[in-house]
């Protein structure tokens, strides 16, 4: 069930995914809240910091970890905007992290249901997760920025052929 507190730390994961499509980077943004608080706060830099680990979920996750001085994070909620990969879904998993809440599915690398569900795999922890909060927001985020990758690639192949054609 989505509550309150769903919806509002969402939108500040939501507000980190634009920060993140601010420099270019996929737009998806994560925060990690224990007793009502955010304790960790990141945003994708993979691009930025040229780092296949650098997504939002890992950056968060690692900052809690900070954050509450362990690598167990008992009571804390994920929240993400995008569904986490495999990679992802194994770091929170890994941390023991009791709950995750993410926005829209990842039908191509969501590992909580989309693409699989390392949550059913009968790992040593499973956390509670729940999707499609804020979903239509995080997917229009993601839905536009890939629009617009893909019309910039494609007016820059327009320019390279009118620049062989001179």
């Amino acid at each position: 069930m989505i509550t309150e507190q769903d919806e509002i730390f969402m939108r500040e994961a939501l507000a980190l995914a634009k920060k993140a499509e601010e420099l270019d980077e996929v737009p998806v943004g994560a925060v990690a809240v224990r007793d009502g608080k955010i304790i960790a706060a990141a945003y994708n830099t993979r691009q930025t910091e040229k780092c296949a680990t650098h997504h939002a979920e890992i950056l968060a996750i690692e900052e809690a970890c900070r954050a509450l001085g362990g690598w167990r994070l008992p009571g804390v909620t994920l929240y993400v905007t995008m569904e986490p990969c495999a990679m992802c879904a194994g770091a929170i998993i890994n941390a023991r992290i009791p709950r995750v809440v993410y926005g829209t599915a990842d039908i191509r690398f969501g590992a909580f249901g989309s693409k699989l569900d390392l949550a059913a795999a009968g790992l040593n922890h499973t956390p509670e997760v729940l999707g499609g909060v804020l979903g239509d927001e995080a997917r229009d985020m993601l839905t536009a920025y890939f629009r617009r990758k893909r019309a910039l690639k494609k007016e820059e192949k327009l320019l390279a052929a009118e620049s062989l054609d001179t």
